[in-house]
């Protein structure tokens, strides 16, 4: 048989377990998990000591576009995905203006389809002016959910009442993506601290019980109206034991830094570029965010790639805004915990690939199967590098983990049968197109 590609003699990722297998693809899918030594392609890659993942998802990121290009746009951002690893992501509405219409929807998805290098969903934005139009704008094609911030956020795109959050709810039927930080209690606090005080006030102010209201809140709504809830980056202790006790209504993503970095010593080596939203925490909630990496209680991991100028984050705290990169370190930082033990291959693979499909209802990725879109993330589970800022693709140009050293390296990235990066190069035009989702 000829195939558009073959991948040769990769240690392959399947649903049931690792396999040495070649894979054939035919037309963007995966025509063949057995494909013949007989079997001649277009292009075939050899994978030889090498892993075969299913497409990695980054299902949470910000890539500013529309916005300002010189922090980050739709291409710059693709573009780090790529060369990380990445083969499908779920960009955030908070851009300028923000994705929360159907005309807005429209032109960010056709700007998407011709600059992306890789697939990409888009979240509508809930305001309290397009609530009844919710449940119209969740099916359009490309959009992965509905996000709702209940705090921290500006403009229309916050609601950060029950009434509000409730009649958000009780609009369409698919999960919603929450930002749960309690509004009240933040603006309660702020007066509690200084501007110019050290950057580990920032968790402090924003301190557990915070994070907490608002997802026990959110929670009890979810339950009251039978709305399925996902509560992004959860960061206490707290909410991950509550959690365990609703997953019946709520799914739950972690972030990679709040696997990856404890405070107060990141606030002491990294200044501003540790501050975000929720903050990182005490080694306490590091412990018990592995802990539920471990047992199931953690649906994804993502990154809330969601980058600032230096010149923005060398303002004193807080007035320094929140947010790090993370697209394209996402997969080295987590691969590398995969090497130290921390947690299996394959539950990794769950992680950003099976879990975001299962929990957005995302159809034909997550998992190497026959039909399924040809997304492979090749990787190299013995490479050992040091991330640099150099590297990073974001026009800003930083990382929080510049300087650390990583053993676990993507080598390819594959796009529905396009190889869009091999050997840490782009080259491919972009071959994007928008995600699609079950209604």
């Amino acid at each position: 048989m000829h195939f558009d590609l073959i991948i040769r003699h990769g240690t392959c990722m399947l649903p049931w377990g690792a396999t040495e297998t070649d894979l054939g693809v035919k037309d963007g899918r995966i025509a063949s998990l057995r494909a013949a030594i007989t079997d001649t392609a277009d292009r075939e890659i050899d994978a030889r000591h090498l892993h075969v993942l299913p497409g990695m998802i980054d299902s949470h990121v910000h890539f500013r576009d529309p916005g300002d290009p010189s922090i980050e746009s739709i291409a710059t951002g693709s573009r780090g995905a790529a060369l990380g690893g990445i083969t499908t992501v779920f960009d955030m509405p908070n851009t300028t203006p923000s994705t929360t219409s159907a005309a807005a929807i429209r032109d960010k998805s056709a700007h998407a389809e011709t600059t992306s290098l890789v697939d990409i969903a888009l979240y509508v934005g809930a305001t309290r002016a397009n609530t009844p139009e919710l449940a119209t704008l969740e099916r359009l094609p490309g959009i992965c959910g509905i996000k709702l911030f209940a705090g921290s956020s500006t403009g229309d795109l916050m609601i950060e009442d029950d009434a509000g959050i409730e009649a958000v709810m009780r609009s369409g039927h698919r999960r919603i993506a929450f930002h749960s930080e309690d509004e009240y209690r933040l603006q309660a606090r702020r007066a509690l601290f200084e501007i110019g005080q050290a950057h580990e006030k920032h968790m402090e102010w924003r301190d557990v019980e915070c994070a907490f209201l608002g997802t026990r809140r959110i929670v009890d709504l979810a339950h009251r109206t039978n709305r399925p809830a996902h509560i992004l980056h959860v960061s206490t202790a707290e909410e991950l034991d509550y959690l365990a006790n609703h997953r019946d209504i709520a799914s739950v993503e972690v972030l990679v830094n709040h696997l990856s970095q404890v405070a107060p010593e990141c606030y002491e080596k990294l200044g501003a570029l540790a501050v975000m939203n929720p903050p990182l925490r005490d080694r306490r909630h590091y412990e018990a965010s592995w802990q539920a990496v471990r047992d199931g209680r953690v649906d994804v991991v993502s990154s809330d790639h969601a980058p600032h100028a230096l010149a923005a984050k060398a303002k004193p705290w807080p007035t320094c805004p929140a947010g790090l990169t993370g697209v394209q370190t996402i997969l080295p930082i987590m691969l590398d915990h995969v090497t130290q033990g921390r947690l299996p291959l394959s539950r990794l693979v769950d992680l950003m690939a099976a879990g975001p499909a299962r929990i957005y209802g995302l159809m034909s990725k997550g998992r190497l199967a026959v039909g399924f879109d040809a997304d492979f993330t090749i990787v190299d589970m013995q490479a050992r590098r040091e991330i640099r800022n150099e590297w990073i693709a974001s026009p800003v140009g930083w990382t929080p983990f510049d300087g650390q050293t990583v053993t676990g390296w993507p080598m390819a990235t594959v796009v529905r049968g396009h190889v869009v990066m091999r050997d840490d190069e782009i080259i491919s035009h972009p071959v994007g197109r928008l995600a699609r989702f079950a209604p």
